[in-house]
């Protein structure tokens, strides 16, 4: 067995430990005995209603939106072959929360439970529409980053204007909130609206291995040996969008899963992307479901926010890597 493997099998290992913890962690001092029965044959009671519609929801979407973000990420950085890519590089994650807060702002998310997560995936989906039609249907990695970039600010910009001229102190605290990014007060209804969309995009990006492989040989190599470079950024843009759109609608920003843990896998699994694509799936889910958890245990009376804990967590090791990019380049 190959090191390649045995990280990928101490992954899973991993990731169903955290997820097991995810569901017998909480407020609610329940017995693992008591919770698992209340999970698999509880009808109806307080314990039941804890584990089937607040735990097990929140500890799946916490599985969820780390394989997406951690596969989206990896799928990136090899199609850029650019260390320093992330899902957001295409403007999706911003345009998701874009429309999320719209609907915020003007009330629709009051008024009907699933406008917040639709008009956050209707977002992402206007983002990639966008960013193909300004990068052509011929462009490269640059103009897919510019049209991404352009995207992403333009979303940002239009979302600070939002917040600006908001008449009403209580949704921008709302819209803030939820801007943070967390996976408290989900429900199945979540989990379905964004497993469809999460299950395409890791679809699409899981079936571009071969010609990340061969991209990293170059373009003109990766020509060659048959690979259709249109057809695999077009790929990675629709996988991407639809992954990590379903990721903001149900979860909000949670940032640097996706720079993270490809950096942190590639030693154990290598540098080929197809071999760095799941393993970078699993080890993202573990990333989330651990920053979950630990929102929970360090103040669980102030409701810490998911993405403030990855950010805490990330953006020291985004700092790290750019050190030692110098240090390379030196």
């Amino acid at each position: 067995m190959t090191l390649r493997h045995i990280a990928l099998l101490l992954l899973s290992l991993l990731v169903m430990a955290l997820f097991l913890a995810s569901l017998l962690i909480g407020p609610a001092a329940l017995g693992l005995k008591q919770s698992v029965m209340a999970l698999l044959a509880g009808e109806g009671g307080p314990v039941a209603l804890v584990m089937q519609e607040i735990r097990l929801p929140r500890a799946l979407l916490g599985l969820l939106v780390g394989a997406v973000l951690g596969l989206s990420g990896a799928a990136m950085q090899g199609f850029l072959r650019n260390p320093l890519a992330e899902p957001g590089l295409v403007g999706v994650s911003s345009s998701a929360a874009l429309g999320a807060v719209l609907s915020l702002q003007t009330g629709l998310a009051a008024s009907f439970a699933l406008a917040l997560p639709l008009s956050a995936l209707a977002g992402a989906a206007l983002a990639v529409l966008l960013v193909l039609v300004m990068a052509g249907p011929r462009g490269g990695a640059l103009s897919l980053i510019l049209a991404g970039i352009a995207i992403s600010a333009l979303a940002g910009a239009l979302t600070s204007l939002v917040l600006n001229l908001s008449p009403n102190p209580f949704a921008v605290m709302e819209i803030v909130y939820w801007m943070m990014g967390s996976l408290a007060d989900r429900s199945m209804t979540h989990v379905w609206l964004a497993l469809p969309f999460m299950a395409i995009g890791c679809g699409l990006l899981l079936a571009t291995g071969r010609g990340l492989d061969a991209l990293t040989l170059g373009e003109d190599a990766a020509r060659s040996m048959g690979v259709d470079l249109a057809r695999l950024r077009l790929l990675i843009v629709l996988g991407t969008a639809s992954a990590v759109g379903a990721s903001v609608a149900v979860a909000g920003a949670v940032g640097f899963v996706g720079l993270v843990m490809p950096h942190l896998l590639r030693p154990l699994v290598g540098g080929r992307p197809s071999h760095l694509l799941p393993a970078a799936a699993l080890g993202g889910a573990a990333m989330v479901l651990t920053a979950d958890i630990a929102v929970r245990l360090i103040a669980p009376d102030q409701d810490l926010k998911l993405g403030v804990l990855t950010a805490l967590v990330g953006a020291p090791f985004f700092l790290h890597l750019l050190w030692r990019m110098r240090g390379l380049e030196a």
